[in-house]
């Protein structure tokens, strides 16, 4: 019998076990993940291989989620990175992210801050306004991918003395009587329980949180579905906005359809990497803190929101990602000239270009086969904004790898301590939950569930 048993080791699940001790250093806590330690977390693609695919991802399972492999970008803003203004007043979730924030530097983060310069942000978001883009403020704390993996090693250090960590075992079942949540049981048949249970798996376990919760008859909110592509272009082009703000969170409302497109999780001198979620392959970009390369990437995601009677968002990203797949075997990559031009690329076509891939498995392809037509209206009219602004973005040697998706797009119902609708002693947390979409309002959920818990 444990005080709190915790699905997912990915930020908002370490935040909160972090909490929970702090505040009931007695307390019998445990963490279940899918994936492995940190440690040995291992990804073939990252050396250069091709991927597999293996059946749980290891750049998306195990201690970090996620968050482990990625480009560790702490986004130290209400406006970025989530939904917690909806269930926090701003006064107070400025103070979580700053608490949160002292939490990453006390467990080795970088204490460096970009986006600080009021001038050099007005000058671009002066240059963003005439373009019809809005420049989001975003001061942010760069760990780098390799310095991430490095944090989040000394916090499952310090906190595998103190819970139980079950790796590579996963939450199968949510164990409810009654209104009240009572434990989980796990794919090898374990059966754990808690009187409080936080539900955090990340995007990676959004899919298995939608059927579960179906099963225990709480129906879900569509948030906007975000569905895109991967830019890739020599990191000179975006000198101009990286040197100064290190990412551009820049927003812009297509003219032909009104749907909102944004830039997210821009990586200088970074590299494009694949994603493996549940045998689907899609794209998304690290960079580190002491390695770099030529180029600089970052993804456009148009978001979508849609209305009744449809409710399969996460379904409808999975299914855009598999005619990627269909057709290319796995990730596409198309130069934006032949896009424009209206024929496929070839890998002649990507060797003669200036613009040489960081990830090289990338199969030349036609995203106009794959993307609907509204879609790819938009990120083509975004990327003739962003070209206002710094040009050469829309240079016909771009590279466009797809699809980038984001499987955040199921909203549980929950109280304003993230507690679960209809099923007391539940809080459900993280981007898997669709309350988060960002490393640090992830981890200020878990922040938040657990102090509520702790309260009680």
């Amino acid at each position: 019998m444990y005080n709190v048993a915790i699905v997912g080791a990915g930020p908002a699940g370490i935040f909160s076990a972090l909490e929970i001790l702090k505040q009931k250093p007695d307390w019998k806590v445990i963490i279940l993940d899918k994936g492995p330690r940190i440690e040995t977390r291992k990804c073939v693609v990252r050396k250069g291989g091709k991927c597999p695919p293996c059946k749980n991802c290891n750049l998306l399972c195990g201690w970090g989620g996620a968050g482990a492999f990625s480009d560790g970008k702490l986004t130290l803003t209400p406006e970025v990175g989530g939904n917690l203004i909806d269930y926090v007043n701003r006064k107070d979730l400025e103070a979580l992210i700053d608490y949160t924030d002292e939490i990453y530097l006390d467990y080795g983060a970088t204490k460096e801050l970009y986006g600080l310069n009021t001038e050099s942000f007005s000058d671009i978001a002066r240059q963003a306004t005439l373009a019809e883009l809005r420049l989001v403020h975003s001061p942010i704390r760069h760990l780098g991918t390799d310095r991430s993996t490095a944090v989040l090693k000394s916090m499952q250090d310090a906190l595998e003395e103190k819970v139980t960590v079950l790796t590579n075992e996963c939450a199968d079942e949510l164990i409810a009587e009654n209104g009240k949540i009572k434990g989980v049981k796990t794919n090898k048949g374990t059966v754990v329980n808690a009187e409080y249970v936080i539900v955090a798996p990340g995007r990676e376990g959004a899919d298995w949180l939608a059927r579960e919760f179906s099963n225990l008859n709480i129906e879900l909110e569509n948030n906007a579905v975000d569905v895109g592509v991967r830019v890739e272009l020599p990191a000179p082009v975006m000198e101009p906005l990286t040197e100064k703000l290190y990412e551009s969170k820049l927003v812009y409302m297509t003219p032909s359809f009104g749907d909102e497109v944004r830039t997210f999780c821009m990586n200088p001198y970074g590299e494009v990497v694949c994603e493996n979620y549940n045998g689907i392959a899609t794209v998304n970009g690290h960079s580190y803190a002491n390695k770099k390369t030529d180029n600089t990437n970052f993804a456009l995601l148009v978001s979508k929101r849609f209305t009744e009677p449809f409710k399969e968002p996460i379904e409808y990203g999975q299914h855009v990602a598999r005619l990627a797949n269909m057709l290319g075997g796995g990730v596409l990559v198309q130069r934006l000239g032949d896009l424009l031009a209206g024929r496929r690329s070839t890998p002649e076509k990507i060797a003669e270009g200036v613009v040489k891939p960081t990830f090289a498995d990338a199969t030349p392809g036609d995203l106009s086969l794959v993307l609907p037509y509204r879609h790819l209206t938009s990120i083509v009219e975004m990327l003739m904004a962003l070209d206002k602004i710094a040009p050469g973005v829309a240079s016909r040697y771009t590279l466009l790898y797809g699809i980038e998706v984001k499987f955040y797009s199921s909203r549980v119902p929950v109280t304003n301590e993230l507690e679960t609708k209809g099923i007391k002693n539940l809080f459900t947390i993280g981007d898997g939950a669709g309350v988060t979409r960002g490393l640090i309002q992830a981890s200020a959920s878990g922040v938040l569930a657990a102090r509520a818990i702790c309260s009680r």
